[in-house]
């Protein structure tokens, strides 16, 4: 049976640039937020009741987080940077990406108040979605 298992997953082609699949909507989710926030004005930051300091990181945090996964993800194309320096860069350029989505996602997450983590789990999907997408890419960088 287990040489049976091994002849077919060994027979399934490696899609080594599927973090794309994941890479582009979450990118497109955080560039097109980030973008509707343009102009950063004290008015907007009043209504979310946060300071305006807060919502200019939110704001350009979240089209910056966006743009680096891009920017990160051609890095890591050999035949695009074809250096070492560029690949490093990229990784870390992804990181610093991931971590920032996580950042502004636990804000999001905590200033709607949920009653516990099971209410985030099971009501708030889109946001614990975005957020596990953060992660990922916080932990894994562009070594996928």
């Amino acid at each position: 049976m287990e040489i049976l298992l091994k002849r077919i997953t060994s027979n399934i082609p490696e899609f080594c640039l599927s973090h794309w699949l994941l890479r582009v909507p979450l990118a497109i989710v955080f560039i097109q937020q980030g973008s509707s926030k343009l102009p950063i004005t004290t008015e907007d930051a009043d209504a979310f009741g946060l300071p305006y300091l807060v919502w200019w990181f939110v704001s350009t945090g979240e089209l910056g987080a966006g743009i680096g996964l891009i920017v990160s993800g051609l890095l890591s194309i050999k035949s695009f940077g074809g250096s070492p320096l560029f690949a490093e860069l990229g990784d870390l350029l992804t990181r610093f990406s991931g971590i920032t989505i996580c950042s502004i996602m636990t804000g999001v997450i905590w200033l709607s108040e949920p009653e516990n983590l099971w209410d985030v789990v099971l009501y708030d999907n889109f946001h614990v979605f975005l957020w596990v997408g953060g992660l990922f890419f916080a932990l894994r960088g562009n070594r996928l």
